[in-house]
């Protein structure tokens, strides 16, 4: 499981994408809707056979070259080249020290202060195990009620695919297990053995639910969206989300919630107790 990511990313991006988005006609008889391989390997200068090893992870190690003409022909966003040459690195020793490193629990004073500054807006802090190391009150207002924050050092993967209440609190339970994964796998995955030893207790316990994913599901999780919680006090809530990533000696990850509605913001107007004198607006979204 999870022994070819690269190999699993650049299939996904070449079936994503569009003829008409590079330049390519579509054709009377085309039956797939995404590039073929024989396309992209034209697009990138390189030859079908070797871009089909690259797929199918009998090589793993492409030069900084083919990675750039990879990212034109595939028309990857800057953190997604960042993430297939991090990728490219996992197979060989260049991680070999992030591997050994213990996810950062530790959070920075400046780190605290601007989640202070946040209040009362939900926000989490994020290690790389997907630990919750670090919150506002308004994120405890929201997520201690769904037992998200149980356990002395919560974990966003693990309540998810462990614990029953985490479908009933995601109605989009399908998609947020799916992040959970990418989050997990927005880097060296199983050559990082504390990211290994949690993908084999999540194995265990989940079984297909999270070891299908960790097979098919590309380690890129989305920056920013639009998530529905069912909230036991105050009913469903349309929450918008930005995902931001600290300093890497940090190895951790600020995500901050924003009412995507007005039915949404005086919801969580309601659970703050309104402290401020304004509460949260709604972004639309």
């Amino acid at each position: 499981m999870g022994d070819n990511e690269l190999g699993m990313f650049l299939r996904s991006r070449r079936a994503a994408i569009s003829p008409a988005e590079v330049g390519l006609p579509a054709g009377p008889r085309r039956r797939i809707s995404g590039l073929r391989r024989a396309e992209v390997a034209m697009l990138a200068g390189v030859s079908v056979e070797y871009l089909t090893r690259l797929e199918q992870g009998r090589d793993r190690h492409p030069s900084a070259q083919v990675l750039t003409a990879l990212g034109e022909a595939l028309r990857l966003t800057p953190s997604q080249r960042v993430h297939v040459y991090r990728l490219s690195k996992a197979s060989g020793s260049g991680f070999s020290c992030l591997g050994d490193a213990v996810p950062g629990r530790d959070v920075r004073a400046t780190v605290r202060a601007l989640l202070t500054r946040l209040e009362p807006t939900p926000a989490m802090l994020l290690n790389r195990l997907n630990e919750i190391v670090g919150r506002t009150v308004g994120f405890e207002r929201l997520a201690g009620p769904i037992g998200l924050l149980d356990g002395p050092v919560p974990n966003f993967a693990r309540y998810v695919f462990t614990d029953r209440r985490a479908r009933t609190a995601y109605p989009d339970w399908e998609h947020v297990a799916d992040e959970q994964v990418a989050m997990l796998k927005h880097g060296p995955f199983r050559a990082d053995r504390h990211v290994a030893g949690l993908a084999d207790e999540l194995t265990l316990a989940a079984g297909e639910a999270f070891s299908r994913r960790a097979g098919t599901v590309p380690g890129l999780p989305r920056s920013n969206g639009i998530l529905r919680w069912r909230h036991p006090e105050v009913g469903e809530l349309r929450l918008a989300y930005e995902m931001l990533d600290l300093a890497a000696e940090d190895d951790q990850r600020l995500v901050v919630y924003l009412p995507a509605d007005p039915a949404t913001a005086a919801a969580l107007d309601r659970l703050d107790g309104l402290r401020r004198p304004h509460g949260l607006r709604a972004v639309p979204g």
